[in-house]
């Protein structure tokens, strides 16, 4: 089935809320379920830029049924000045969080992994930060984690760690990433 990218719609919500967790036994992201808050705010987060969906089949665009597609992932751009980790951040890396944007909240259907659903939704968020003139920077809990290593593969490195509160004792420390080729003044 084909996959389309597009714009988060509110609408979207509680498949993007059902999906999340259906997923989570497996991933263990996010690292709690369930939340202890509405599932709603960890998709839609403080200083949100821009987000997309990933739909599996015909968007209904065409008069399609409803029933033949799916969402099948979902990820975000937020300011990091105005997100959760901006402190956590600079106490990590040294750096300055001022033009920085956060690819945030990817994650994609547990059946769907492989397909390139994933990159194709990392891949459209690098374009709206670059598009905005911002540096991209995300972060994973365990750089060595399926997550961790999909983001090595595709070019980002760890320069910080931290051990955010929320962060399970069991869990690695939480690893902020860069793209290899990016660099940041210090």
């Amino acid at each position: 089935m084909p996959i389309t990218i597009r714009p988060r719609r509110p609408e979207d919500l509680p498949a993007l809320v059902g999906l999340l967790g259906a997923q989570q036994p497996e991933t263990s992201y996010p690292q709690r379920w369930p939340l202890p808050y509405p599932a709603e705010e960890f998709l839609v987060r403080p200083g949100e830029l821009a987000a997309w969906v990933a739909i599996e089949g015909h968007d209904g665009e065409d008069g399609e049924d409803e029933q033949d597609r799916q969402v099948a992932g979902h990820v975000s751009v937020t300011d990091l000045t105005a997100g959760r980790m901006a402190s956590e951040w600079v106490e990590a890396t040294g750096l300055p969080v001022q033009g920085l944007a956060e690819v945030s909240v990817l994650f994609v259907a547990r059946a769907r992994h492989g397909r390139g659903i994933g990159g194709l939704l990392l891949d459209t968020a690098l374009a709206e930060i670059r598009r905005r003139d911002l540096t991209p920077m995300l972060d994973v809990v365990g750089d060595d984690t399926d997550a961790g290593r999909f983001y090595r593969r595709r070019g980002w490195r760890t320069v910080g760690t931290a051990r955010p509160p929320w962060l399970p004792d069991h869990r690695p420390d939480l690893a902020f990433m860069l793209l290899e080729s990016e660099a940041l003044d210090r």
